[in-house]
């Protein structure tokens, strides 16, 4: 039987009339934690903080201003801007009017992000001051946007633009009731939309709706053991996977929140900064940030104790050296995550099975946190080999990873062609990988990526974290190219910490007792920097590309 086709029982007497909607979560927060704080960063680089009840306020005035700008059911409203505190505003406020908040990715081409901006039917676009020249760059690409509000502290006076019908979000503010009477929203409408990032092809929309964002953090507050005393830091940004739906989580455990706006991957000691001063407990982020969070650490003469922070790790495997780093030298304890934009994106989290404890060797636990972790509660996972048939998890067996539940898409926004990546409600994740008998999904590759090698696969991701346990590399990518005897080879392209050359031999050393000698790498190449998406992953793609005739 499809899973689509329910089986109907006898009636409940539960309020299942009641919507479970994004306002439900910020107003319970408000009338119970009224007190709690939202630290959050300035324009200027210094720090300020207001409280829950503050922010509610201005929610509410958000609200109104949008509906003055003709902004109702259905529409869709676009957000330039940072992790800010008008943007954690905005994550409230538009979905209460069962509006659509777009996520605009900040690192898309401005054609890219035009057509996101066009194929949303995006009306309205907020853009922080700072992002004016991204908004003006977008602006012929997006006829259909009537109105850029702007979002700064300055007068309107004091700002240039070319933007056309620009208004000023503060002086709407100071001129709107803070108090709104709230839509009950059916709970299947569209609450935010987020697009890939188009590595292949234009962008695809994925629309999260009210009822998926509320369960999805319950799982996750679950799962990462949230509650009001905890102190919340969204590094990932908001403008991209809605920050790993730990905005809603947060304010679902009514913890205390920390904006921390603009930073660069160059310079983290702001972040590390702030996440001591507020006692920050919890906190998400892609490996390409902790590491250099990790190395500021390590110049501190005096090292913090962190034993109470879940550092959330995502976008790529965390290296071992990273996560025995951050224990090592803080107690904190990076947790590896697993999920898309097309899941919410949370489907599996890596906590320590209690029943395991006393049955592994202290290699064989940190080797389980390589794994990508347990399924949710409420997602369903499988494993399925090129013939479509389900794989037994037992740690062996692997094949496609798909997944199903109430927070993962089962089609793409207006696309004709859906069937590619979904099998009756299953997204189809494109992600190689297997799963213990205990319950741990361990990817092994992107379908696209694994390095088929002589009828075998090599996994290029666990022979990048191998790597990445020499000394000398920072960072590795390790991809297939074309061979013409064994079909393709792996090339190991790496970034060295004084940018000189590694000998071959000593790669070979780095890989011995992970890989059999057939599978290890002929060519070890040397860079500067390695590409990335617009999401911070590795842009292999663009890797085979620039080395396809290597051995041609």
């Amino acid at each position: 039987m499809p899973h689509h086709t329910p089986v109907r029982g006898r009636p409940a007497t539960h309020g299942d009339h009641f919507q479970l909607n994004t306002t439900t979560l910020i107003r319970h927060a408000a009338r119970t934690f009224p007190e709690q704080q939202i630290v959050y960063r300035t324009a200027d680089g210094g720090w300020d903080r207001y409280t829950y009840a503050d922010a509610y306020r201005r929610i509410m005035s958000a609200a109104n201003v949008l509906e003055g700008l003709g902004v109702g059911p259905g529409d869709v409203v676009g957000i330039l801007d940072w992790n800010s505190k008008r943007h954690f505003e905005l994550y409230w406020a538009i979905p209460g009017l069962a509006a659509v908040m777009l996520q605009m990715n900040l690192r898309l081409a401005p054609a890219d992000l035009g057509y996101v901006t066009d194929h949303s039917g995006a009306s309205v676009v907020l853009v922080d001051e700072s992002l004016l020249p991204a908004a003006e760059a977008l602006a012929p690409h997006a006829p259909g946007v009537h109105t850029w509000v702007i979002l700064s502290d300055n007068p309107m006076e004091q700002i240039a633009t070319t933007l056309p019908n620009a208004v000023h979000f503060e002086d709407l503010m100071a001129a709107a009731p803070d108090r709104h009477a709230w839509p009950v929203i059916d709970e299947t409408s569209a609450y935010s939309a987020c697009y890939t990032s188009g590595t292949t092809g234009r962008p695809k929309g994925i629309y999260y709706s009210h009822r998926g964002i509320y369960l999805h953090s319950y799982a996750q507050a679950q799962s990462l053991g949230l509650n009001a005393a905890d102190t919340v830091m969204l590094i990932t940004p908001m403008f991209h996977g809605q920050s790993w739906g730990l905005p809603q989580s947060a304010v679902l455990a009514a913890a205390k929140v920390v904006l921390p706006g603009r930073y660069v991957a160059e310079d983290t000691s702001v972040l590390v900064d702030a996440m001591l001063a507020e006692e920050v407990t919890v906190a998400n982020g892609a490996p390409a940030i902790f590491q250099p969070m990790l190395d500021y650490i390590a110049t501190l003469a005096d090292k913090p104790d962190l034993s109470r922070a879940r550092l959330v790790s995502g976008a790529t495997e965390p290296a071992l050296s990273l996560m025995r780093g951050f224990h090592d030298l803080t107690g904190a304890d990076v947790i590896h995550a697993y999920g898309a934009t097309e899941t919410t994106p949370l489907v599996t989290v890596n906590r320590f099975k209690p029943t395991l404890r006393g049955r592994l060797g202290d290699d064989e636990q940190w080797d389980l946190r390589r794994c990508q972790g347990l399924p949710l509660s409420g997602v369903d996972i499988r494993i399925v080999d090129p013939n479509g048939e389900e794989v037994p998890w037992d740690g062996t067996a692997q094949g496609e990873v798909q997944v199903r539940g109430p927070w993962i898409i089962e089609s793409y926004y207006a696309l004709d062609d859906n069937d590619e990546r979904f099998d009756d409600g299953w997204w189809k994740s494109g992600d190689v990988g297997r799963i213990d008998r205990h319950g741990y999904l361990k990817l092994t590759d992107r379908i696209k990526d694994v390095i088929k090698s002589g009828g075998e696969w090599i996994s290029s991701i666990d022979m990048e974290n191998a790597l990445m346990a020499h000394p000398k590399i920072v960072e590795a990518a390790v991809v297939g190219v074309p061979h013409p005897k064994w079909q393709e080879r792996p090339v190991a392209v790496v970034v060295t910490d004084d940018g000189a050359d590694l000998p071959l031999a000593e790669v070979h050393r780095a890989l011995e007792g992970c890989f059999a000698s057939w599978q290890m790498p002929e060519t070890v190449i040397c860079v500067d920097t390695l590409p990335h998406t617009s999401v911070g992953k590795l842009d292999k793609k663009s890797l085979r590309s620039g080395y396809q005739d290597l051995y041609s």
